[in-house]
């Protein structure tokens, strides 16, 4: 049988090291790989490649070498908000989504990018688990979403400002991929993002966070608790079986002291499970001798658990309720406010509908 060569890399995938090996084996100056990429990444609003400055025959060259893309738009929403989710088909046929949300301030946005098909941590309420888990998403895949949160930006009007990795998966699990795309999407030669504008979320994967810890990037960090005690947790989050709340607070404490990043908790309200006052008074006693920051969230639908459980989000007078309660005890928390929730923006949602109409 003859041997097939491997398919081509997409330019997203490439660092700059590894393009001006390419370049130096062609004839080109390594100088050359910058311009290239910093075209490509549009960091300065400009897409369009660098052919003026470069010599001839190099742009024509590498568009003939290196796709362009790492995924291709599959489905695009828009909702009422002017929240924006893409599902983003990738070269095997499977999806991934992201999410760009407009910022409080009329030129700015955050994106939501998604670290692997599907999700293996199995959390009850969560939409991307019940799909199950199917592969890491390369490097460049995670770039690539990056790249298209960054256009829709800019033909909203608005600046890609932040990025949170809370998207599909656990990103702890495929933390090499991310953060060799952290490192390109934040690099001022490159994407230009800044380190302090991407904040890595993780239901609580301990050697994970002390991975991140040894990487030393200065991004910030987000724990998905969801419960101020391990038995409510381990019933949401099956991670929490093995990593105790108390181990996990204290892996991110040693992050927060190698980083100087405040950690930000996550934390989802859902009616009945982990909105009382008393587990409100349990998080602020947690949090007070911690310098983080409690994000609350009201429960966004998704249909049958896993578990086959059906979660409502806490009312807002029992959300109103549990965040003065915090802060009655000396907790920093806020509520945030839910984005999309007309166009399937849960995590998750849009990629199952797709694989069901598909069907």
């Amino acid at each position: 049988m003859p041997v097939l060569s491997p398919a081509p890399r997409p330019l997203p995938d490439l660092s700059v090291e590894e393009l001006v090996t390419w370049m130096l084996a062609h004839g080109y100056k390594a100088a050359h790989a910058l311009p290239v990429l910093r075209e490509f990444y549009g960091a300065h609003g400009d897409t369009s490649p660098p052919k003026d400055r470069l010599p001839a025959g190099l742009v024509g060259h590498i568009a003939s070498t290196f796709p362009r893309e790492a995924a291709t738009l599959a489905r695009r929403q828009v909702s009422a908000d002017g929240t924006c989710k893409l599902l983003l088909r990738l070269p095997d046929g499977r999806t991934v989504e992201s999410v760009l949300m407009p910022d409080f301030h009329p030129g700015r946005a955050a994106g939501c990018i998604s670290s692997q098909v599907g999700c293996a941590m199995g959390c009850d309420f969560c939409a991307t688990t019940q799909t199950g888990f199917e592969r890491n998403l390369t490097g460049g895949e995670i770039v690539e979403q990056f790249v298209q949160l960054r256009r829709e930006a800019r033909v909203a009007g608005r600046t890609l400002r932040t990025v949170v990795f809370m998207g599909m998966g656990e990103p702890m699990l495929n933390l090499k991929n991310v953060l060799a795309a952290v490192q390109r999407m934040a690099d001022p030669r490159l994407g230009a993002l800044g380190w302090r504008q991407v904040t890595i979320s993780t239901v609580g994967i301990v050697p994970g966070i002390e991975e991140l810890t040894e990487a030393g990037l200065g991004v910030h960090l987000a724990i998905s608790l969801h419960a101020p005690d391990d038995a409510t947790r381990a019933g949401l989050l099956p991670v929490g079986k093995r990593y105790a709340v108390q181990d996990v607070l204290a892996a991110a404490d040693r992050y927060q002291a190698r980083s100087g990043r405040i950690t930000t908790i996550q934390y989802c309200l859902l009616e009945g499970v982990n909105d009382s006052l008393a587990q409100a008074r349990d998080l602020a006693g947690l949090m007070r001798s911690r310098r983080m920051h409690v994000n609350l969230l009201r429960y966004n639908p998704t249909g049958l658990s896993l578990k086959g459980r059906t979660y409502a989000p806490s009312s807002m007078e029992q959300t109103e309720a549990f965040l003065a309660e915090l802060r009655h005890h000396g907790a920093v928390a806020h509520l945030r406010r839910a984005r999309g929730p007309d166009i399937d923006a849960a995590c998750g949602q849009l990629r199952r509908r797709d694989k069901e109409e598909a069907r």
